[in-house]
């Protein structure tokens, strides 16, 4: 694995030596390379403070041969894919996840788990509610459209408040002709796995204040059909409810971050930070002062919410 970095040699060092990171790091320090690869941060605006220069959260998946088979991007460096998606788009396959908070329901007919892929609900990481429909021989369920009497697969993940439930990811369906109905339908036979992606707000987890819980609970309502070519089953509707851990995120030694219960590495941040923000400054110091304004009225934005 190899990780692209806006921050300088001396950083991405030092991060090394505390950490004992296990992988290379390389560094763009005026990110060139992330212009290059079309994914600079554009929300980031210049002079922002210290985070100006940082792309789109993403990671490429290269085979043996370094031909890229998987690429995915995120909005925000807020919020990150887990190294288990990434793990089973290399080898194209889907994890149910941590077999604790998994939960089981269907019938001999139709077998449905559902689970949490990717670790514990965290600040800045996105984790995906997997589901998984295990048909037995002869049987499928239905993608959307359909006509009017028949249940496409549908599934509703709820949470707490702050909890950022994403459109589902599904796979491709194959085509079914009914020659009797002269109609063509979208099904899924053998197995179907539908991944949710879920990230939390900071109101759940932050990196600026402790944790007010270790949990939390997310409510999965799965609804299908299943057929074969002559017969249909009854729709049914299942109710999945996970308990899942909510932990703390890695936080360099900085001032920022004292006293907020995260996990302090080895690492103090505050030298590479002055560096950072000098190469800002001398880069193009009106949208330095921008920057910082707009830094200021965010941190005051934020101690606000936290007061009320």
């Amino acid at each position: 694995m190899v990780v692209v970095s806006y921050d300088d040699p001396s950083a991405l060092k030092a991060y090394i030596v505390a950490t004992a990171a296990p992988f290379t790091m390389l560094s763009d320090k005026d990110s060139k390379v992330i212009r290059q690869y079309g994914i600079l941060n554009e929300s980031v605006l210049p002079g922002d403070i210290p985070i100006y220069g940082i792309p789109y959260p993403g990671s490429y998946v290269a085979d043996e041969r370094g031909r890229v088979i998987y690429k995915t991007f995120l909005e925000s460096y807020k919020c990150r894919e887990s190294p288990q998606v990434l793990i089973d788009s290399a080898l194209g396959q889907v994890s149910l996840g941590d077999p604790e908070t998994s939960k089981q329901g269907g019938d001999e007919d139709i077998r449905v788990r559902v689970g949490l892929l990717g670790g514990a609900i965290k600040q800045g990481a996105q984790r995906r509610i997997v589901v998984r429909f295990e048909m037995s021989p002869g049987l499928h369920l239905y993608g959307k459209p359909v006509p009017a009497g028949m249940v496409p697969v549908e599934i509703k993940v709820n949470g707490p408040d702050g909890m950022i439930v994403q459109p589902p990811i599904l796979p491709a369906t194959t085509p079914l002709w009914l020659e009797e109905l002269n109609l063509e339908l979208a099904v899924w036979t053998d197995r179907l796995d539908v991944q949710i992606p879920i990230y939390a707000l900071s109101k759940i987890a932050s990196e600026l204040q402790p944790l007010t819980s270790s949990e939390l609970t997310l409510d999965v309502s799965v609804r299908y059909q299943a057929c074969n070519q002559t017969t249909c089953l009854l729709p049914r509707t299942e109710r999945f409810v996970l308990t899942v851990p909510i932990d703390v995120i890695d936080v360099p030694q900085l001032g920022l971050f004292a006293g907020n219960g995260q996990k302090t590495l080895g690492f103090k941040a505050a030298p590479h930070l002055i560096r950072l923000i000098w190469r800002i400054f001398r880069k193009n110091p009106i949208a330095f002062f921008k920057g910082f304004t707009r830094q200021r009225d965010r941190i005051r934005k934020a101690r606000n919410r936290r007061l009320s």
